[in-house]
């Protein structure tokens, strides 16, 4: 691994204002609108307007905040040390969802349940994979993207067990998203063409061998194709996000006053949370969201490409990609524009697991960025 510089580290000042205020804004978004959106389910399930509310503040947006100021803070080159250790623990925790402490729910096992307190692995392992791979990608140079041996053959093995691990859970939109991103940060470090196209149809084989093979994938293919068959079934789900965004219009209908929500849009907290914004907020509400999104991930992506140090640049490179991808795989899906995901909306979404992972995953970019001036 390339070794940290011994000459003195030039600081820019300590916040970069553009992904501050483009993530910060995002998350206060998300808070207001998961606000509304909770509102009659927490009341429905645990007499509790605010139940799901204060879970994201406190394990959250509170964890978030301090996940954000400390990799803001720490000079992210100390990451590339321990970056297998994470990685290592990261697929661990994976493993453990499928024993006594795993926590089945949906016909998914996704969560862990420690002491009381319950999270997703595979949030924790979207930045540790990152770190790992930005790691291991800049170590030994070309060595890693132009053999095979030494890099091909490796690459496709970790690939192939961690999408293994979140396969079986099951979670379809979690594997897109890391094998779109380890493509990503692979052909940017300057992989043979060669390589990556036989990664991409590889993994697109295996992809449509996996949906064929289990029914409620292949259902939601079907529903994408055609959404009128079976309308109070598989297609029920994209039927009412739809009619969510539809009925926003241009303004939308107002804060809190959504009412697809309250008895027709399931997960109107998670995967659906953008219809729920795009009916009380409109046309104009949901463009101003999309907007943030491409602002904070342009300027990550700007910052990266004046980065000279290469674990700096593919940690930005990676983070960017991912916010990008799953945002645009949430926001497509309720659309109708892909086949429907369980893949939540970054910094919007309920889920403490995720919110204080994105809030780090800002943090380090914001670091690198400090120290790349």
């Amino acid at each position: 691994m390339e070794e940290a510089p011994t000459r003195k580290i030039r600081k820019r000042s300590f916040f970069d204002w553009p992904i501050v205020f483009s993530a910060g804004l995002l998350v206060v978004l998300g808070i207001v609108v998961l606000a509304s959106a909770s509102f009659n389910l927490a009341k429905l399930k645990f007499d509790d307007s605010f139940y799901f509310l204060k879970h994201q503040l406190i394990f959250g947006l509170s964890l978030g905040v301090v996940g954000f100021l400390v990799a803001s803070k720490v000079y992210y080159r100390q990451y590339e040390k321990i970056s297998i250790i994470f990685l290592v623990i990261s697929i661990g925790l994976l493993v453990l969802v499928f024993t006594p402490l795993g926590i089945a729910a949906g016909g998914a096992e996704r969560w862990l349940n420690v002491f009381g307190f319950s999270f997703q692995p595979a949030e924790i392992l979207k930045l540790s994979f990152v770190i790992y791979l930005a790691a291991w990608l800049s170590e030994r140079g070309r060595e890693r993207v132009e053999t095979f041996g030494k890099g091909l053959l490796p690459f496709i093995i970790l690939l192939t067990l961690v999408c293994g691990l979140l396969l079986a859970q099951p979670s379809t939109s979690s594997t897109v998203m890391i094998l779109g991103v380890s493509l990503i940060m692979y052909f940017v470090s300057g992989a043979k063409i060669k390589y990556l196209i036989g990664i991409v149809l590889l993994g697109m084989v295996s992809l449509a061998a996996i949906i064929y093979f289990t029914p409620y994938r292949l259902e939601r293919i079907k529903t994408f194709l055609n959404p009128t068959v079976n309308d109070q079934g598989a297609a029920y789900h994209i039927n009412q996000t739809l009619l969510a965004i539809g009925n926003g219009g241009l303004k939308g209908v107002g804060f809190g006053k959504s009412e697809t929500k309250i008895k027709h849009l399931p997960e109107p907290i998670g995967d659906s949370i953008f219809a729920v914004a795009a009916e009380e907020f409109g046309f104009l509400g949901s463009l101003t969201l999309i907007g943030l999104f491409f602002i904070l991930v342009a300027r990550i992506l700007f910052l990266a490409g004046r980065v000279k140090d290469k674990f700096g640049q593919l940690m930005m490179i990676g983070f960017g990609s991912l916010i990008a991808i799953q945002a645009f795989i949430n926001i497509a899906a309720i659309s109708g524009a892909i086949p429907l995901t369980g893949a939540p909306l970054p910094f919007i979404s309920y889920g403490g697991t995720a919110l204080a992972i994105f809030m780090t995953m800002v943090g380090v970019t914001n670091n690198v960025a400090r120290y790349n001036s």
